[in-house]
């Protein structure tokens, strides 16, 4: 991460452009990290003012933009997606199974509040929703909302505080992430029971 800092902080003037593809090749499933991204964006706009904007527009676009690249893989492939060797073992079908009874159950709330969940459970939401056929109209706007939040929260904790928020943001990360796994543990458990007492 300090590497790749220190190359955008020296080719500061194409920063926002570096952010900006770098997060277009996540879309494609390519491991680049939207958090990092943000941390970046952050730390150098509160080191160059003048490029506040630039930098904010940048990761906000980029992330956006990734978003609906996911969405669009998986609606135009379909279950093709996965006799790709690369995108099995990105987002393997079984959390695509989990990721679509939640859109089933909460719809788009899942997004929502998936959205702030790293640990490829974002491209995995931006896929299933892609399978599932989603309204293009509906994930759009439903993402923006949820993009907007996120990228706006992160990238002003970034900037105003930096590298002393990091590992808040990523403690906080993991609290989510055990939650939302939690959640799907009593989900299935219940749907389980569920079932097993309309058998009876």
């Amino acid at each position: 991460m300090e590497e790749l800092l220190q190359f955008i902080q020296a080719n500061i003037q194409y920063a926002h452009w570096i952010i900006f593809g770098a997060l277009l090749l996540a879309g494609l499933n390519i491991p680049v990290s939207e958090d990092g991204m943000l941390f970046i964006s952050g730390v150098l706009a509160s080191h160059y003012p003048d490029y506040l904007a630039r930098l904010f527009i940048g990761v906000y676009m980029g992330a956006y933009l990734s978003d609906l690249i996911c969405y669009t893989l998986g609606r135009k492939l379909g279950p093709k997606l996965f006799e790709i060797k690369f995108f099995a073992n990105m987002v393997p079908p079984e959390r695509i199974d989990k990721i679509h009874k939640f859109y089933e159950r909460y719809g788009i709330v899942t997004l929502l509040f998936g959205r702030f969940i790293p640990f490829g459970v974002r491209n995995g939401l931006f896929l299933t929703a892609g399978l599932g056929k989603m309204n293009f109209q509906k994930f759009a706007l439903a993402d923006l909302l949820a993009c907007t939040i996120s990228t706006t929260v992160f990238f002003s904790l970034y900037y105003h505080f930096g590298n002393t928020v990091i590992d808040y943001v990523k403690k906080g990360n993991i609290v989510l992430f055990a939650l939302v796994a939690i959640a799907v543990g009593v989900f299935l458990f219940l749907k389980n029971k569920n079932q097993k007492a309309n058998i009876d």
